[in-house]
């Protein structure tokens, strides 16, 4: 198997066995987005305690890669204090835009080819949005 069925399969696996794909009973902070290009929309519960993520929920519909997307974020953040989760969440904005990541972005990294279908960056950067929203709106 090569690097890009590797990443295939894994924004395919993320879609159809979405982690963390349920509304919190009592977040702390709740956002919604939507992509008025394509329609995608994204609901994210946030559970935050003493400046950390302790758990965290995502809801909605969309295309594939927002859905992954949305599921590979809230994998990631689970258990990151708040500014861990921003700096993600930048990191990943910048590597689709060609920029270099200084930390690694696990599963997120099977999203490098969207770049390259500039629509479809806004797909893949919707739940990390609506993260970056509700987790500035919290720190004011």
């Amino acid at each position: 198997m090569n690097l890009d069925e590797l990443y295939r399969e894994t924004i395919l696996d993320h879609n159809q066995s979405p982690r963390n794909k349920k509304e919190l009973e009592n977040p702390t902070k709740t956002v919604g987005l939507l992509n008025p290009t394509c329609g995608d929309q994204i609901r994210l519960d946030l559970q935050l305690e003493h400046g950390k993520v302790t758990d965290v929920g995502f809801t909605g519909h969309g295309c594939s890669i927002s859905m992954a997307s949305a599921s590979m974020l809230t994998d990631a953040i689970k258990g990151k204090t708040v500014e861990e989760a921003l700096a993600l969440a930048g990191h990943f904005k910048a590597f689709l835009t060609g920029t270099p990541s200084p930390v690694t972005l696990g599963d997120l990294e099977a999203l490098q080819g969207v770049s390259q279908f500039p629509s479809r960056v806004k797909c893949a950067t919707l739940a990390h949005n609506a993260l970056e929203k509700a987790l500035n709106e919290e720190t004011r």
